[in-house]
């Protein structure tokens, strides 16, 4: 069975960074590439970061140069390092292959850690 487990989210300071982490089990992390996604109240949930199981990277333009996503094959998890951080960045960060995993017709998701960018 996959699970996705974020962890890591909380309340910053603009400027300020935080590391964000994703447990996923069920094996899905060898056999897909993994990526970080957000949805921000209000808007639709948008991916910001993928990395490829040979560790290519690309970035959304709006986190690129201040963020950076990685992964640990050891411990099936994968992180987002968050730098310079902005309020434009609060949101829920969620965890998934890129595309997201689907099952039963649906996608499916953890239930996400929370940032917020506030002075």
């Amino acid at each position: 069975q996959v699970q996705l487990v974020e962890s890591g989210g909380a309340l910053v300071q603009p400027g300020g960074s935080l590391r964000l982490s994703c447990v996923t089990s069920g094996g899905i992390f060898s056999v897909a590439q993994m990526g970080w996604y957000r949805q921000a109240p209000g808007k639709e949930r948008e991916l910001v970061a993928v990395i490829s199981n040979g560790e290519i990277t690309t970035y959304d333009e709006s986190v690129k140069g201040r963020f950076t996503i990685s992964r640990d094959s050891a411990n099936n998890a994968v992180y987002l390092q968050m730098d310079s951080l902005e309020p434009g960045d609060t949101a829920v960060y969620y965890c998934n292959t890129a595309p997201p995993y689907r099952t039963n017709g649906d996608d499916y998701w953890g239930q996400g850690t929370q940032v917020t960018v506030s002075a």
